[in-house]
């Protein structure tokens, strides 16, 4: 099968939307698929979505020669008028599919914004013949905006990338180790992530309650770079705060069975890899309510789900799994029984590839089983 794959900047990039993407590609052409990826410059909203009149674009995808087109949703901007055009110009032979790791419109931002977000992710997702998402509260999401059921596959992530070797007594004997709770947050710093309400709610605390190790990249938003690291100053949080930037798989790998907790209070998640990755070490989750969080969190089992932005019961959280080390020792070991009941990558490639399939199939005419989504 040959695959064309359109993102923004490289398949490298540090995120969980381009970790999917990149075991994905990993997973086909393991498969002895040919994928071929095609990377559009990173660049504002707006110029996005002058994209769409690049004519040279429009002739790099109307003439390949491909199976299937694979696009990340993230490009919505850029695609939303061209895959009209390859459509209306029958010029291209292959079915559109998109990867949705989440909508743009579903962030926490205000509401005018959203409102232009949400009607150009609706007449791009209109272009589309089916749908790979990363959870059912993405796809939900898709079908609330389109008013519809679109072919669509549910093809979660997995947490088995370091593929963690921790002992349920290794676990135990972590979880009573005497001093600060060593809570760890993965993610770019962005305003959505939400490490500043984590910064925050442990300012409430009593110092050397516990400690916070940061994975990320700083340098996407400087802006919100700036502000928290004034907010850890003012807190008087300095060194209880240690900074990694982004981290190599090894590295990360690493410092994972250090930590306790996994803590990343985001705003929203379409699912939500690192709360599943930190419990295949065996730490317990701190996340929000909003998104995919809920399907990988059970509340008050393996982890806690909190409102966005309630810093008061992030902070009661904290205290609480802090003083109480049993607690702390029971939710981690049932943090690593849900890593461990919890689908592979190469049980996402598996369904994904499937799915790529039929809809290549009823591209070509073979109607039968053709628009059913899983």
């Amino acid at each position: 099968m040959r695959v064309g794959l359109v993102i923004y900047g490289s398949l490298e990039s540090v995120s969980g939307g381009y970790l999917y993407d990149r075991k994905l590609v990993e997973f086909l052409s393991a498969q002895g698929d040919l994928v071929e990826v095609f990377s559009i410059p990173w660049r504002s909203y707006p110029a996005h979505l002058s994209d769409n009149l690049s004519q040279p674009l429009h002739q790099r995808l109307a003439g390949l020669s491909i199976d299937v087109l694979l696009q990340d949703e993230l490009n919505h901007p850029s695609l939303t008028l061209l895959n009209q055009w390859l459509h209306h110009s029958q010029k291209e032979s292959y079915p559109i599919l998109s990867i949705v790791h989440h909508l743009r419109c579903s962030e926490a931002r205000p509401g005018w914004q959203n409102w232009l977000y949400r009607q150009v992710e609706r007449k791009y997702l209109r272009t589309v013949d089916g749908f790979i998402y990363n959870s059912q509260t993405t796809r939900r999401a898709v079908e609330g905006l389109l008013l519809g059921s679109p072919p669509g596959v549910v093809a979660y992530p997995a947490g088995d990338r370091f593929d963690p070797r921790i002992t349920p007594g290794e676990i135990e004997r972590r979880a009573h180790q005497p001093g600060p709770l060593h809570l760890l947050f993965v993610g770019n710093l962005l305003p959505r992530k939400g490490l500043h309400d984590l910064i925050r709610a442990l300012a409430r605390l009593p110092i050397g309650t516990a400690i916070l190790d940061v994975v990320g990249r700083q340098d996407v938003d400087l802006a919100y770079t700036r502000s928290i690291l004034r907010l850890v100053k003012r807190s008087g949080l300095q060194g209880a705060v240690n900074w990694h930037g982004s981290l190599m798989d090894a590295a990360l790998a690493a410092l994972l069975p250090t930590c306790q907790v996994m803590a990343v209070p985001s705003s929203y998640e379409g699912f939500g890899i690192a709360y599943l990755e930190g419990m295949g070490f065996g730490l317990p989750a701190l996340a929000c309510t909003n998104g995919g969080a809920r399907e990988i969190v059970s509340d008050g089992f393996d982890g806690y789900l909190l409102e966005p932005g309630d810093v008061s019961a992030l902070a009661e959280r904290i205290l609480s799994l802090a003083q109480d080390r049993a607690r702390l020792a029971a939710m981690s070991l049932a943090a690593r029984l849900r890593y461990q009941d919890w689908s592979t990558w190469t049980d996402m490639g598996m369904k994904t590839r499937e799915f790529i399939l039929q809809q290549v199939k009823c591209s070509r005419g073979f109607s039968r089983g053709c628009g059913l989504g899983y």
